[in-house]
């Protein structure tokens, strides 16, 4: 199964085209252009590299979010415009679990994903992981990160991963001290979004257009200043 991923739910972008679960290609699509001016030529370009069509491609993938308002709109809108064209399925993932899946181990662990959301706030979850198998141990969220980390078991190591890092790395090691582990992974997670995607697909889980829906979390700014 051809699957075609997009990701532009942070500054990081990234899109790929996977055969099941092996990667035929991917871009990292950073850069001071925006999602609007890149992502398209970037696809063109992976499909060129690949010697596939747009009808070649089995199914769709986009990371839903949470991340930028802006950027989760562009994506689902391609994917959707990409999928109308074909009549293809889609799956919308999570950002913060295709973020977990990049430190996925063998051996039980437990990951934490955690974003910037801006305005003094992360997008975080705490999953424990064992190969294939994802528990979502505190639900994916917008909080406050004092009160996000209070809630983290810190008598456990826990993996971090995503740009909310930088921002409050005093804050995670004042918590956790030294049972924090930071990674310093890339964040380009298109590749990550297309192997979740293919394990619903995989399980016949893959939905119709109009079910396709962004993970905001949080009211944007505009929003919550018209509610």
């Amino acid at each position: 199964m051809k699957i075609l991923a997009v990701d532009t739910t942070t500054f990081a972008g990234s899109a790929a085209i996977l055969e099941d679960t092996k990667l035929l290609s991917e871009v990292n699509i950073e850069s001071s252009l925006s999602f609007s001016e890149r992502l398209l030529p970037s696809i063109h370009w992976m499909l060129q590299a690949t010697e596939l069509k747009p009808g070649d491609i089995d199914g769709f993938a986009v990371a839903a979010g949470p991340g930028s308002f802006t950027g989760i709109r562009i994506g689902i809108s391609t994917v959707k415009a990409f999928a109308y064209g074909s009549q293809k399925p889609v799956v919308a993932v999570s950002t913060l679990e295709a973020l977990t899946l990049k430190l996925r181990q063998p051996q039980k662990r437990l990951i934490c994903p955690i974003l910037d959301a801006k305005r003094g706030e992360i997008y975080a979850a705490l999953f424990e992981v064992c190969g294939k198998n994802l528990q979502e141990l505190i639900q994916q969220a917008a909080y406050n990160p004092d009160y996000f980390l209070s809630l983290l078991p810190a008598h456990r190591i826990i993996n971090f991963i995503g740009n909310g890092i930088n921002p409050y790395r005093n804050k995670i090691f004042q918590y956790l001290k030294d049972k924090a582990r930071l990674s310093t992974r890339t964040v380009f997670i298109a590749n990550e979004v297309g192997l979740l995607a293919y394990e619903s697909f995989r399980k016949k889980k893959g939905i119709k257009l109009n079910e396709v829906t962004p993970i905001y979390l949080r009211k944007s700014q505009a929003g919550e200043k018209h509610k």
